[in-house]
């Protein structure tokens, strides 16, 4: 097994991601996100735990945009980095807020001028204190949108972004998944999932998408629990909720960060073995910047390989 990442590591180092997985046979992918610090403090902190998971040899690296593009010169640094002194194929995400057409070929022209393969294409947040997106003249509107301009230009491999709680301005799964389809039809070859904590949320989603036609990998999106307070936010904002027996568990550690923590890796691993049992491509971190814990998950699922007990079950439904 590891002879296998370390080849991935060093020969596809620059690689599209729909390639990764189309070659990974049994293996499952593992990939982490992260997030352009504002602070010296903070990027001291990314660079250590750049550090820390670069020893897990990762498939690849994602690099968010920051509200409203704010941090997109440093996500693009960020990626290249990652790719030069780290040796890991990095993404890096990118959305239409705040950008004339003109303004994305820019962008576009530099993270291929600089060998970028891979973009998460995203339509981005409303800002702050708006209830809806409105772009800005001679901009875009949704992520399909995006999607398409840059499978028509570019030689990206483009993934996206689906929700398998179903995205809060859509009013039913069905609409969701029309949309999903519309970004598949436009050039997504990927797709990475809103974080959520009941799994059968997603074996659900991915059943309704491949019976809506959407037949490229659905790869789950896991943020580890770190403290109930930020749990609740983050779930508040993207619309996902937290299971009734899950809530109540960190309402019995109230008072203890170290429980919550403890409790937030251990639940983790436990859906991820789940999730890979049952036949998903790989998994995908959000880490909040935050090495360790996505350390000891990954470290244990390999020990442990729980997409073995995959083999033969379900490989229509999941494991594309």
């Amino acid at each position: 097994m590891q002879g296998f990442h370390s080849f991935l590591r060093y020969s596809y180092a620059s690689m599209r991601i729909d390639d990764l997985f189309a070659a990974r046979g049994e293996e499952p992918i593992f990939s982490f996100e992260f997030f352009p610090p504002k602070t010296p403090e903070g990027e001291q902190k990314l660079a250590a735990a750049l550090d820390v998971v670069s020893d897990l040899e990762p498939h690849f690296i994602s690099v968010t945009w920051g509200a409203g593009g704010s941090t997109r010169a440093k996500t693009i640094d960020i990626v290249e980095m990652v790719r030069r002194n780290h040796g890991l194929e990095a993404m890096a995400h990118f959305t239409c807020v705040g950008l004339t057409v003109d303004d994305i070929h820019v962008v576009l022209r530099d993270m291929d001028g600089r060998g970028i393969e891979n973009v998460l294409a995203l339509r981005g947040d409303p800002p702050a204190g708006e209830d809806r997106f409105e772009p800005v003249e001679g901009g875009l509107s949704y992520a399909s949108e995006l999607a398409r301009l840059v499978d028509r230009h570019y030689d990206f491999c483009i993934v996206g972004a689906c929700y398998p709680e179903v995205h809060q301005e859509c009013t039913s799964m069905a609409s969701d998944l029309a949309h999903l389809r519309e970004k598949v039809d436009a050039g997504v070859r990927v797709l990475i999932t809103q974080l959520f904590y009941d799994n059968a949320d997603y074996f659900r989603f991915v059943d309704e998408a491949r019976s809506a036609g959407i037949d490229v990998p659905i790869v789950p999106g896991i943020m580890p629990i770190s403290s109930a307070e930020q749990l609740r936010r983050f779930t508040a904002l993207c619309g996902a909720s937290i299971p009734p027996a899950l809530d109540a568990e960190l309402d019995r550690r109230e008072g203890d960060p170290a429980a919550v923590q403890e409790l937030g890796i251990a639940y983790a691993t436990q859906q991820c073995g789940e999730l890979l049992a049952g036949g998903a491509p790989g998994v995908h971190f959000y880490t909040i910047n935050r090495a360790e814990p996505v350390r000891a998950i990954v470290s244990a699922l390999r020990l442990g390989q729980p997409w073995h007990s995959a083999r033969g079950r379900l490989p229509e439904r999941l494991a594309r």
